[in-house]
């Protein structure tokens, strides 16, 4: 990955907000209301090249790192819109990127960056295992030179607006390997080829617009050449992805925890009760600013988890970190802005309601609070693992 410098980093941060300019209040408030897939403003992220920042050159990305890339997202969210309709189009091709062959990357990483290709799916959850990776049960059988998948996947985000799913199965089943995550293997799924012949897609309304989904495979077919990896090594190879997943996670929960401080600092001076401005009054101004020095100090460690991802360093504990600081700092923040706005803070037209609703997931995905917690306890602090 190419490094970058301050000034190219204010460049794209600019670059990124003109961009956001375009696609107003009311764009996504129509599209909330109508639960539809944000397609333009995917498509104008895509021709501008920011989806592909992670992609190297050689592919036709610009190989700029995570720096960048958590730089955009933060952006995108304080903006008022939101990445999360396209952001796993930064961080799953690494899977592809790391560990497929020469082919599979010639084949679809230049694509993928000029936006031929959407890779916005990652089937790894299941109803039965949750975030217990290893005890997912959606099989694929090797039978000659092709895979029949059979299970059931859920939360998966985007399954309906992406042409390449990376999925995580089992090759062979937990009971017959003494380490639980052996046996899981990696497969990139064309899904163009594979619904209504063996993948049923069925979407899950939910209290905000995120396009998730569950996945059915009733003997699907795929052929043996879609293995990424060696069969059976799966599990680790999705561990760096979710770091980065984490990590970028992070940086839009920076951006929420930012618009909704710039959106209270500037009500609570133009709000005029009892022939003042509400602003100020201590007890509205101090929780603004509490959530200014909760977010600063948070963006600081995503920043720092940020840095060791693209130095190559490990940083399963600080992405970790990261994302639930930064996840909490933006719900501190956003439940202050509410309250700043008192009734005008449930209402559509301030969209602050909307992005409300949208922060309060990160708590929740991709991993909670209490196994970041769990995490922690036992990998930093060397306590006995509860489970």
């Amino acid at each position: 990955m190419n490094s970058i410098d301050n000034d190219s980093l204010v460049e794209i941060r600019q670059s990124v907000r003109r961009l956001c300019s375009q696609f107003p209040s009311d764009y996504w408030q129509k599209l909330d209301r109508e639960r539809a897939y944000p397609t333009s403003f995917v498509d104008a992220l895509t021709r501008d090249g920011f989806l592909s920042v992670l992609i190297p050159e050689k592919f036709g990305g610009s190989g700029l790192g995570l720096v960048a890339a958590a730089a955009i997202l933060e952006e995108i969210h304080r903006s008022g819109c939101n990445g999360g309709a396209c952001h796993a189009q930064m961080y799953t091709m690494g899977t592809v990127l790391k560990h497929g062959t020469p082919e599979q990357k010639e084949r679809y990483l230049p694509q993928i960056a000029s936006g031929a290709l959407r890779l916005q799916a990652f089937g790894v959850t299941e109803p039965s295992s949750g975030t217990d990776t290893t005890r997912i049960r959606t099989f694929a059988r090797k039978e000659g030179d092709k895979y029949i998948i059979n299970g059931q996947k859920i939360w998966i985000s985007r399954a309906e607006h992406s042409d390449l799913m990376v999925l995580l199965v089992r090759t062979t089943s937990r009971e017959e390997l003494k380490k639980p995550s052996d046996g899981i293997s990696v497969l990139l799924i064309d899904m163009r080829d594979a619904i209504g012949n063996g993948l049923t897609i069925r979407p899950i309304r939910t209290m905000l617009n995120h396009a998730t989904t569950e996945l059915f495979f009733d003997n699907l077919e795929v052929p043996v050449d879609c293995l990424i990896g060696e069969e059976g090594k799966g599990f680790k190879y999705i561990l760096d992805g979710m770091n980065a997943e984490r990590i970028l996670i992070a940086s839009e929960c920076i951006g929420d925890g930012r618009f909704f401080i710039d959106r209270a600092a500037a009500y609570a001076s133009e709000r005029l009760v009892f022939g003042r401005p509400i602003g100020q009054n201590q007890g509205v101004q101090f929780p603004i600013a509490r959530a200014y020095v909760q977010l600063s100090a948070a963006a600081e460690m995503v920043n720092k988890a940020a840095a060791m991802f693209e130095a190559g360093l490990p940083c399963g504990s600080e992405a970790n970190m990261a994302k639930m600081l930064a996840s909490e700092a933006s719900w501190y923040a956003a439940d202050m802005c509410v309250q700043t706005h008192g009734g005008f803070g449930f209402a559509e037209e301030y969209d602050i309601e909307r992005k409300f609703r949208e922060t309060r997931l990160y708590q929740v995905a991709p991993i909670s609070t209490n196994l970041i917690l769990s995490h922690v306890a036992t990998h930093v602090l060397g306590l006995p693992k509860s489970f």
